[in-house]
């Protein structure tokens, strides 16, 4: 099976550096492929690719939108045929449609390929000049992505990153979004946000799992004693079937039915003791019955924070950076609407 990686980018986005950091750190132990495409006559990133190891065709003399029923299937037929690769990275120039591209992968309905990330790399520090004067080609590129991942940001304060993300946002609400800067990061890290193992979804699904299996052991090792319900209440002397946590304790529900999870992507920066606090806060009920908290955010200080939180118990450290700021909570009857205040996220 070959997979097929598509690099979208407006002119000068950095895409090329992007599949140089992946090649040294995130494809290790790969075949790969690299089908480049230039605006203009010669090509001038193949040479330092093929010292790198990397197989490259290049096709020049137009955008890959130009040649999308010759020369562009033909191409991609030819190398996985002649190299059978673990994967094709394909490297469009910064002017071609990402949504026209990937119809052009689609057509060309090859044995054993399959399309794999959709990465859309966009410089945040002209993110709204180019949507205003580019947007029939910067935006396509941006909705068809299913991973948006932003550059220069090194040097760019908060809001600034934040009103970047938020243009983004406005045209691709569903993609991942990595907003740490890429010396932060390793390549499996942001391989990880191509394939999507680790958007906000993923989180939250990941910790909903992980509170549904701490809940099976500890009703496991309660079989004996029936009248105590997973949070620790005695329903001996109660008279209805519900308890003050919300559980019916003699029918069955399903996740979706007894819990609720929010979370949120964040490039804001968080002061360690603040935090704290807005945890230790989670247990006053106010904001519902909150089982389980996680996350990894900015600190104000530098570095990241990481935390974890159940009731009663917090754990706030520093740690490695993540491909962007995230919290992530699971409870019953949760007040969605507070939290993000709740946690300084206005």
């Amino acid at each position: 099976m070959t997979r097929i990686d598509i690099f979208s980018g407006f002119l000068g986005a950095g895409k090329t550096t992007l599949i140089k950091k992946l090649i040294a750190d995130g494809y290790k132990g790969e075949k790969l492929v690299l089908i480049e495409n230039e605006f203009g006559e010669i090509g001038i990133d193949g040479g330092f690719l093929q010292d790198a190891g990397i197989v490259v065709n290049e096709m020049n003399s137009g955008c890959i939108c130009c040649s999308l029923t010759g020369d562009f299937r033909k191409a991609l037929q030819m190398v996985i045929a002649q190299y059978a690769p673990d994967r094709v990275l394909i490297e469009p120039s910064g002017v071609g449609k990402l949504s026209e591209i990937v119809a052009a992968v689609q057509s060309a309905q090859v044995d054993g390929m399959v399309l794999g990330g959709l990465t859309t790399v966009v410089d945040a520090s002209k993110a709204r000049i180019y949507m205003k004067n580019f947007g029939e080609f910067f935006d396509n590129q941006i909705k068809a992505a299913n991973c948006i991942i932003l550059s220069r940001t090194g040097n760019m304060d908060e809001a600034k990153i934040e009103q970047a993300e938020a243009l983004v946002r406005s045209k691709n609400p569903d993609a991942v979004i990595v907003s740490t800067p890429w010396d932060k990061l390793t390549g499996a890290q942001i391989l990880g946000a191509i394939d999507r193992k680790n958007s906000i979804g993923a989180e939250l699904a990941a910790l909903l799992a992980e509170h549904e299996r701490e809940e099976a052991e500890e009703e496991d090792d309660d079989d004996d004693d029936d009248d105590e319900c997973c949070c620790g209440h005695d329903h001996e002397h109660e008279h209805d079937d519900t308890c003050s946590c919300g559980h019916d304790h003699h029918h069955h529900h399903d996740a979706d039915e007894v819990f609720m999870s929010w979370g949120v992507e964040t490039t804001h920066a968080f002061d360690a003791e603040a935090l704290q606090q807005a945890l230790n806060e989670l247990d006053e009920g106010q904001y519902g019955l909150v089982l389980r908290a996680k996350g990894i955010v900015p600190n104000v200080r530098g570095g990241w924070l990481h935390f974890d939180y159940v009731p009663g118990e917090i754990d706030v450290r520093s740690g490695p950076a993540a491909v962007t700021g995230r919290l992530c909570v699971i409870g019953s009857k949760l007040d969605e609407h507070s939290l993000p205040a709740h946690f300084g996220l206005n």
